[in-house]
C-alpha cells in the first residue's frame, strides 16, 4: 500500500474510532486537528500540501472540498457518507477507512459494526444492527463525549427535550436549545433511552436550525434552503441542518406538506 496520510474531520465517536483504527499502522499518518463539524479541507492546507511533496496519498475523511486547483486530484481520495454520498446503503466513513487499508474481516467487530450503524442511523440504526439496551446507551454516551458535549450541555438538552412542543397533529416535535449539540435533544427524546419518543424533530439553536425524520421532509427543506447540509439512512429518513436560525412558522409551511 502506498504511503497514506489521513486528513480527519469533525469529531464525534465515528471519527474517533477511525483514528484508532489508524493508529500505529505502518505507511500511514495521521493529521487531526480536531476541529468541529462542517470543517473544510483548507484548514489542514499546509500540511496537505507537505504531504502530496513527500510523495503520499491525501486521504481526507468528512472534509468539504475547498481546495485550490492546483493541488494534483489524483494524489487526493476523499471518504464521506454525507451529502449526495448519504444513503442506507451506503458505506459509513469508518467502512469506507477500513477497506482503504485492506483489513481483514475478523478485525470488523461487533462494537465497529454498532459505531457505524449509530452513524448512519442514530439509535434507530443501532436497534436495527440488534443492540441491546445497554449497547445502546454506551454508544450514545460515548458519541456525546466524542462530540465534546458537556454536563452543562446534556442537562440543558434534558430540560429542552420536557418542554418539546408538538406541532402538525403531532407530526413534528420541537424543542429550543441554548446550544448546537443537538444529540442531546435527539437521544433524551427517544424511547430507547426513557424518552417519549418522536416521529419528525426540529431542534432550533442560537446559530443554526436541524431537523431529524421522514426523508421527503429532508428533501423539502434542501430545495427551500439549498445551502444547508443533510445526511441519514436516506431516502426513507435522515437529518437536515442550515447554519442560521429559521422561523418556526416558515418551517412549518415547508414541512406540512411534506408530513
Amino acid at each position: 500500500m502506498e504511503p497514506l496520510t489521513v486528513f480527519l474531520g469533525g469529531r464525534d465517536l465515528e471519527m474517533a474510532e477511525i483514528a484508532r483504527l489508524l493508529a500505529g499502522r505502518p505507511g500511514v499518518a495521521v493529521c487531526d486537528h480536531g476541529p468541529a463539524w462542517g470543517v473544510r479541507a483548507s484548514a489542514y492546507l499546509p500540511e496537505l500540501r507537505a504531504a502530496l511533496a513527500a510523495g503520499r496519498r491525501a486521504v481526507l475523511v468528512e472534509l468539504a472540498d475547498d481546495l485550490p486547483a492546483d493541488l494534483p486530484r489524483d494524489r487526493l481520495t476523499w471518504v464521506d457518507h454525507h451529502g449526495p454520498l448519504a444513503g442506507a446503503n451506503r458505506p459509513t466513513s469508518l467502512e469506507q477507512v477500513f477497506a482503504l487499508l485492506g483489513r481483514p474481516a475478523g478485525e470488523w467487530t461487533r462494537d465497529r459494526e454498532l459505531v457505524a450503524a449509530n452513524d448512519r442511523g442514530h439509535i434507530a440504526g443501532l436497534l436495527r444492527a440488534g443492540a441491546t439496551a445497554a449497547e445502546v446507551r454506551d454508544i450514545r454516551a460515548r458519541d456525546r463525549r466524542a462530540q465534546g458535549v458537556t454536563a452543562d450541555e446534556e442537562a440543558s438538552g434534558q430540560e429542552a427535550a420536557a418542554a418539546a412542543e408538538s406541532h402538525l397533529g403531532g407530526r413534528l416535535t420541537v424543542v429550543r436549545l441554548p446550544h448546537a449539540r443537538t444529540a442531546v435533544a435527539t437521544d433524551f427524546l427517544h424511547p430507547a433511552l426513557g424518552g417519549p419518543g418522536y416521529e419528525n424533530l426540529v431542534a432550533l439553536c442560537p446559530g443554526e436550525t436541524v431537523f431529524f425524520g421522514s426523508g421527503a421532509a429532508v428533501a423539502a427543506l434542501r430545495a427551500a434552503h439549498p445551502d444547508g447540509w443533510y445526511g441519514g439512512e436516506l431516502p426513507a429518513r435522515g437529518f437536515w441542518g442550515v447554519g442560521r436560525p429559521l422561523p418556526l412558522p416558515d418551517l412549518l409551511r415547508t414541512l406540512e406538506p411534506a408530513l
